[in-house]
């Protein structure tokens, strides 16, 4: 009989419908143990392992459940591996539960004889003393007894004080530690964990520790609604915002027939863009079960923009004396473009190749070259525009309405506003790049004719020239006194508008000589307009004070001619108020044409594979968006009653820190440049806490707004759990995260890649980080006391760990795996969110996490030294993560062979019997 057959490959709950809401506590969990085992042959010890199964009270049937680990060599085995039964599974006082016991005889062919049986009910165990059984095994014929098995029940946050002085010794003493008296205040399932995170699996260990005494320990690993919600909610994003591009476009007016070709060009491959991402959006509007995407269909077309495998993973602990512990992680594949595939590597040579060759292209199609941070630059004003044009409009009105108020408090909190938003909206435009563009976009127009040109031939052609680009070279360093508009004041009157316009109007005036000062005079008229209302504010309210210090007589009769005040205030303000309306209109058309005009080049000069490249990255950003945004709902969920934390998160924000295991060898230094460029995307991402509409899990889905540029994701929270922040989360203030990524191969490939490839990816990935980091710790230690920080066993502070993973950086060590190990404890006393990756988030990272865990109940838990390798076994055959594996591939094994495994770092080598060759 095989034992693996016999654990855990036919576990998957039944499915149901609808959204199943997970109690606060699992079902049912206990220890298991035995006494006076009698093996099949009297002349050895039998290396004893426990098969779970549960008799479903409805279906009659049995269900292979779960199985402990194996210890060897002993009659009276204690087992470390727990029983956990899903809430998902209808547990009744009635249900039957039958113990299976097994003698391994060889674990690498996996091949066991059966000694035993016991069954008991679920309200045997429930009413029993101590909620303790000890329940005799039977033979198969229940012809003989062959032992005696210890059933516990488990509770977590309950645990007496107690010693014990071998763990192999009185089994029913060790036993009686766990207690069934108080209360949990479990994080693991309360209702907002389940709006999110959806199908947990939960597996709970008993360990000892140095000071003979035992811990519980509970892995809950789940799966999360935002592995498919952020990306579709992305895909609608992207879609809108170049069908908007694309109207921009349109709205430039007419062009020259090269550019209105070119313009059609980038159009056409625009279109493109939106139906693959349509069709996209419509084939994951169809799916429906699991909410995370297997490895297996890493390379799927439709899924490319959900992440791999996405799952979050909490480690609970639960000692004598002490309050309970909580250890999160997020597991995902690495971001990265499996289905367009790695042939010419990723993200970040890609991007690079790209802007070497842009100059070239734009000589070919005769475009104007912008630098990156030109382009950037227009991004940002086209933002700036689109956000503050109708923000100033609306302030501007609510100026007005102040005046019918005739308070003076009011008017100055109005005035006020339209102030600080209008001179944002003007410092926004005080750029070279406007002006520039403005000059360009001019000289795209038919008919077009250089001063230059009008001095030696009546026509000019509409094609700029290699001449003509160097003239509108946008990226030449301006002189300091072509900096537009230092003076406002000094400015000229503005120009008298012109006429109602055709129905094709050009703010960009059509006579053929273009006057490059008249943007200078236009954006300054936005200024002008602004003090003439601040002017008319003043003497408004000058003239009322005036009016309230004379004579009571010379009051009434103010009172007796005047008709209405209020509506004197407002007729005097409002044509002031129009114009700055106007002039904002006016300047932000002209700033936005200017800006697409820009993007236009961009586009034009990289027709070959621009959009392509654009494509994989909204691919990878999607993935690691939907990760971010996972830990952290994870984490403000877990700190939302830590003010400490909540402190530290307004004032400097939060680290991610996602640490990769990837190889810098073939395939993988293409996933590892794309995960590198999409962790560094995630700076353009915000977070704002808002107040949830209802309780209801629909209403506590987080939302994503905005453009490629900048997104902000709002996370809601139900009132009760919402009133309880700081003010500053109360009132929408923009949350920040600071991604960094940390690199360290540890398979056969990274082994090729040191000795005969090249690592400097690795190297560099680490030092710019490591700064980042740094930096990020610099800031927070000037701007929120330490005493924020949570507290650790282990004595080194954050400021020496910084400087040990420096070192770690710089020097030149083969797979050196501390610098993963230093990263992660920094962020964990940073209160920081943990990522772990590779290929597919299932083999690599399995062992990390395990190993990690592990080292915190080492380090923080005092878990004993003889039963750190012990506890790594448990935790990686039998764990969460060889649950993920089941999940992904249908089959219990780690994706090593043993000449893999060979090349791999001691501790990450998984147990014997759980790896093979496998499709992953």
């Amino acid at each position: 009989m095989e034992a693996d057959s016999l654990a855990l490959a036919a576990t998957a709950p039944p499915s149901h419908t609808g959204v199943i809401l997970i109690p606060k506590i699992p079902h049912l969990e206990f220890c298991l143990a035995c006494r006076e085992l009698v093996p099949e042959f009297r002349d050895r010890k039998p290396n004893a392992l426990v098969q779970v199964a549960v008799l479903d009270a409805h279906e009659q049937g049995i269900i292979a459940y779960a199985c402990t680990e194996v210890v060897e060599g002993t009659r009276d085995p204690l087992f470390l591996t727990g029983v956990s039964l899903s809430p998902d599974w209808p547990v009744y006082e009635e249900s039957l539960i039958k113990l299976s016991v097994y003698d391994v005889k060889d674990k690498s062919h996996q091949t066991s004889s059966f000694l035993g049986s016991a069954s008991f009910s679920v309200a045997d165990l429930l009413k029993s003393k101590d909620q303790q059984l000890s329940l005799s095994l039977r033979t198969a014929d229940d012809s003989a007894a062959v032992g005696t098995v210890v059933v516990c029940r488990l509770k977590m946050g309950e645990i007496e004080d107690g010693e014990v002085d071998h763990i192999a010794a009185d089994t029913h003493q060790k036993c009686t530690l766990v207690c069934e008296s108080g209360t949990t205040n479990d994080k693991d399932n309360g209702p907002l964990m389940n709006a999110v995170f959806k199908n947990p699996v939960c597996k709970v260990y008993r360990f000892q520790t140095v000071d003979s005494k035992l811990m519980l320990v509970r892995e809950q690993m789940a799966e999360c609604t935002l592995s498919f919600s952020i990306p579709m909610q992305l895909l609608g994003l992207f879609i809108q915002e170049d069908s908007c591009r694309i109207q921009d476009l349109n709205d430039l007016g007419e062009l020259s027939p090269h550019w209105d070709n070119l313009r059609r060009d980038v159009i056409t491959r625009y279109s493109q863009l939106i139906k693959t991402y349509q069709d996209t959006l419509a084939e994951l509007e169809k799916l429906t079960g699991p909410a995370f995407k297997p490895s297996c269909s890493k390379a799927q077309k439709y899924l490319e923009f959900i992440p791999i495998n996405l799952h979050t993973q909490r480690m609970r602990v639960t000692c004598p004396r002490k309050t309970d512990s909580f250890y999160d992680v997020i597991t995902v594949g690495a971001p990265a473009a499996h289905f367009q595939g790695f042939k010419n590597g990723g993200l970040q040579k890609l991007l690079s190749r790209y802007e070497a060759e842009k100059k070239s292209y734009s000589t070919a199609y005769q475009c104007i070259y912008y630098s990156p941070e030109n382009t950037a630059k227009a991004r940002e004003i086209l933002s700036t525009v689109a956000q503050l044009q109708p923000l100033i409009c609306g302030l501007a009105d609510r100026l007005l309405l102040a005046t019918q108020q005739r308070s003076s408090h009011t008017l100055r909190d109005a005035l006020k506003s339209l102030a600080e938003k209008t001179e944002q909206f003007v410092h926004a435009l005080k750029d070279e790049l406007v002006k520039s563009a403005l000059l360009a976009l001019h000289a795209a127009r038919p008919g077009y004719v250089s001063k230059s040109q009008m001095s030696s031939q009546p026509e000019a052609h509409s094609t700029p020239t290699q001449n003509q680009s160097q003239i509108l070279n946008p990226n030449q360093t301006p002189e300091p006194d072509a900096v537009v508009c230092n003076n406002v004041a000094g400015s000229q009157s503005p120009p008298k508008r012109e006429n109602p316009p055709p129905p094709k109007r050009q703010d960009i005036p059509h006579h053929k000589e273009y006057d490059e000062e008249e943007w200078d005079r236009v954006w300054a008229n936005v200024a002008k307009s602004l003090n003439c209302v601040i002017a008319m504010v003043d003497r408004l309210q000058e003239q009322d004070n005036n009016k309230q210090e004379s004579t009571p007589d010379q009051a009434l009769a103010d009172v007796i001619t005047s008709h209405n005040p209020a509506t004197d205030w407002r007729d005097q303000l409002s044509p002031l108020v129009v114009a700055l309306k106007d002039c904002v209109s006016e300047v932000a058309e002209r700033a936005s044409k200017s800006m697409t005009f820009v993007l236009l080049q961009k586009a034009s000069c990289s027709t070959p594979y621009g959009l392509q490249l654009q494509q994989r990255r909204d691919t990878v950003f999607s993935q690691a968006l939907a990760a971010l945004a996972c830990g952290f709902v994870m984490r403000l969920y877990a700190g939302i009653e830590d003010k400490g934390f909540l402190r530290q998160l307004h004032s400097v924000g939060v680290v991610a820190q996602f640490e990769s295991l990837l190889s810098t060898y073939s395939e993988e230094i293409g996933m590892l440049e794309d995960m590198e460029v999409g962790i560094s995307d995630l700076q353009r991402v915000t977070f704002r806490i808002t107040e949830a509409a209802s309780d209801d899990p629909t209403n506590l889905q987080p939302t994503v707004t905005g453009r490629r540029d900048h997104y902000t994701v709002e996370v809601p929270l139900p009132l009760q759990a919402f009133q309880t922040l700081p003010d500053e989360l109360r009132q929408g203030k923009l949350l920040q995260v600071i991604p960094v990524l940390f690199n360290v191969g540890i398979n056969e490939q990274q082994t090729i890649a040191e000795r005969f490839g090249d690592i400097s990816l690795q190297e560099r990935i680490n030092q710019r980080n490591f700064d980042i980091l740094e930096a990020y710790y610099k800031s927070l230690s000037t701007k929120v006391p330490l005493e924020c920080l949570p507290c650790f066993q282990t004595q080194a502070d954050v400021k020496e760990l910084l400087e040990t993973l420096g070192q770690n950086v710089v020097t030149k060590k083969r797979k050196n795996v501390e610098i993963l190990w230093l990263a992660g404890a920094i962020c964990r006393r940073l209160n920081g969110i943990r990522f772990t990756s590779c290929k597919s988030a299932k083999d690599r990272t399995s062992m990390s996490v395990t190993l990690e865990q592990c080292a915190l109940l080492r380090d923080e838990h005092q878990l004993h030294k003889d039963y750190f390798v012990r506890a790594l076994d448990c935790m990686r055959r039998h764990g969460c993560r060889i649950e993920n594996v089941q999940k992904n591939i249908k089959c219990r094994k780690y994706a090593f062979n043993m000449l893999q495994l060979m090349a791999f770092p001691k501790y990450y080598r998984p147990p014997e019997g759980t790896y093979g060759k496998v499709d992953s």
